[in-house]
């Protein structure tokens, strides 16, 4: 199961009752930030998420509402004696804005690692210190725990969505094990996914383990407009969570210029995806009341959830 905390469902710039766009996702006790806007930490403070066991960032793009966080929190997570690695994903360009963005922090107690527009998925390993990544060729060969895909958007700078698969490992079938002879001392190891040589023999993880069960999926994309590809990218996904900038579809024209989307086209996209839930967020500053404009998408996509600062959502394997 993965829990999801929505921090700021703000776009542009930040407003009294909302903060800028940032998701926190929390899994095995481990967290994955997507994006930064200013205030996020703050924000983190009032939801008490906790912040010292972010282990990954996403950063979609380079505008200031998604990423003028960022200096500000890596700076507290050194004060709060973070020593474990974080990796910080983008696209085209990150180490060049970093390399700008953080030059007041002459020194981190930790070391930041950069992945620029990956071009393979990546798996996440979940450890008792951090979350472990690395690029992957064949996410069916992969046994860590979640595998995260990312798609180039249509913004008016270079724009990713992410998406993660949340691994659900096969049933452990102790009658399966005794059958092929397992020694009960390598049981766990197997049911983990690994493959051990115990006293001369090679045992492995299908000695023990039934069929592949689903996992979760999640996917996040946010500014950007409404193209095809995102359709097959959130597929079938548990939960969507989509940009809403505009929620009146008289922002059409607007919503084109600005290369965002509307409540309706969102919900269009949810629709031909056939995802499980849709959840809007990032408001235009110009919309006080998101839920005044709910209507627009459920009458396309009936679950449709509006989002807000602080909305906390838990998803389970089915």
């Amino acid at each position: 199961m993965i829990d999801i905390t929505l921090l700021g469902t703000g776009g542009g710039m930040p407003m009294v009752n909302r903060f800028l766009s940032s998701t926190l996702l929390s899994f095995k006790g481990r967290k994955i930030l997507l994006d930064c806007g200013e205030g996020t930490q703050v924000a983190m403070r009032k939801y008490k998420t906790g912040f010292k066991s972010i282990d990954i960032i996403c950063i979609t793009h380079f505008h200031g509402d998604h990423i003028f966080g960022l200096p500000g929190l890596l700076s507290t997570m050194g004060n709060s004696d973070r020593t474990e690695p974080v990796t910080i994903i983008g696209p085209y360009g990150l180490k060049k804005v970093l390399s700008g963005l953080l030059l007041s922090l002459a020194y981190l107690p930790y070391d930041i690692y950069i992945i620029e527009k990956p071009n393979k998925p990546l798996g996440i390993r979940a450890r008792k210190a951090c979350l472990e990544i690395e690029e992957i060729d064949d996410p069916n060969d992969f046994n860590g725990d979640i595998i995260m895909r990312s798609l180039e958007l249509d913004h008016s700078c270079h724009c990713l969505g992410y998406s993660f698969y949340i691994k659900r490992m096969p049933k452990f079938l102790p009658e399966k094990a005794e059958l092929n002879g397992v020694p009960k001392e390598i049981w766990k190891v197997l049911q983990r996914g690994e493959t051990i040589d115990f006293n001369g023999k090679e045992y492995s993880p299908n000695m023990v383990l039934g069929e592949e069960r689903r996992g979760i999926k999640l996917s996040y994309i946010t500014d950007t407009r409404p193209i095809d590809a995102i359709i097959d990218f959130v597929s079938d996904s548990d939960l969507f969570i989509c940009e809403g900038t505009y929620g009146d579809n008289e922002d059409l024209e607007k919503a084109i210029k600005n290369k965002h989307m509307t409540f309706e086209e969102a919900a269009k996209l949810a629709l031909k995806a056939k995802v499980n839930e849709l959840l809007l967020t990032h408001f235009s500053p110009s919309i006080d009341e998101p839920e005044i404009f709910r209507q627009n998408a459920i009458k396309i996509f009936p679950n449709t959830t509006i989002g807000h600062d602080g909305m906390k959502k838990l998803l389970n394997y089915k």
